[in-house]
């Protein structure tokens, strides 16, 4: 797997990258992964870049210098499982699309039940829930995700699977949390995805990064608005004061808006590991 420093907003790749962005996605996955082991297993093997080439040489391929050099620290060797098409989302925090479904039903009192948790009115954006909300979605491969209800997860991989991947799901979410918390940062909200390996329900794909979590700066944090984050929101809110579409392609980003979202991910990884990229 390799990351790129392309990054996309309202579903349109961008014409600029974001420097170092691939090495943070990818680091910060191979320490989750290997943080969360006694949760689950993961199809992570080695992010080595020599491992890696030695992989790719045995599997028929040929790695140049070059080559190399441009996978060295943004690739991640993993083994191939298959893959699930469900998106398992963990919230803790009232923030994003569940943030419009909560206004869209406050014209009655009392509580709310969204994805079958009860919520007390009178949230406010960003406040923190009384119990982590679990929100699957049906993966698309084209457009966007789908949110459904769990016994739709029920219907598409059966009732001990989706028991399993949601219940993973709290357990990563709840322990990394509180890992990022002592960090000063609030990991808002995640998504992880899972696969069957040798009959092994594991964990796949990237997994809470700044692309795949809401990671919001504990120090700043004020509920009652949007919070100050470590990952593209920087770039979001700056495309919102343009006089763009929306559609591709999409306009060049200046430097500083390119520097500043660089620093956005290193400090994300950089507080949540320890070390400086």
């Amino acid at each position: 797997m390799v990351a790129t420093d392309r990054l996309s907003a309202f579903d349109v790749i961008l014409p600029t990258g974001i420097p170092q962005k691939g090495r943070v996605l990818t680091q910060l996955s191979r320490f989750w992964f290997e943080h969360t082991g006694h949760i689950i297993a993961s199809h992570y093997l080695s992010v080595d870049q020599t491992v890696i080439d030695q992989a790719i040489i045995a599997a028929g391929g040929t790695v140049s210098a070059e080559l190399s050099a441009a996978l060295d620290g943004r690739s991640m060797l993993v083994k191939k499982a298959r893959a699930l098409p469900v998106e398992c989302v963990a919230r803790g925090y009232l923030s994003g699309s569940l943030l419009k479904e909560y206004k869209s039903y406050f014209a009655h009192g009392g509580t709310i039940t969204l994805h079958d948790v009860a919520l007390p009115v009178g949230l406010r954006d960003s406040d923190r829930f009384p119990e982590t909300v679990f929100t699957p979605a049906a993966k698309a491969y084209t457009g966007h995700d789908e949110n459904v209800s769990f016994a739709a997860i029920v219907e598409t991989v059966g009732a001990e699977t989706a028991t399993k991947m949601r219940d993973t799901t709290l357990k990563l979410y709840g322990f990394a949390a509180q890992y990022a918390w002592a960090r000063q940062i609030i990991i808002a909200d995640t998504k992880f995805e899972f696969g069957y390996l040798d009959g092994e329900l594991i964990l796949i794909d990237e997994v809470l990064t700044p692309d795949s979590s809401r990671f919001w700066d504990r120090e700043l944090y004020s509920p009652g608005k949007p919070q100050a984050s470590f990952d593209k929101q920087f770039v979001r809110d700056y495309l919102e004061t343009l006089d763009w579409n929306k559609t591709a392609p999409g306009p060049d980003l200046p430097e500083d808006v390119v520097a500043n979202t660089t620093a956005k991910y290193r400090e994300a990884y950089r507080r949540i590991t320890g070390v400086d990229l």
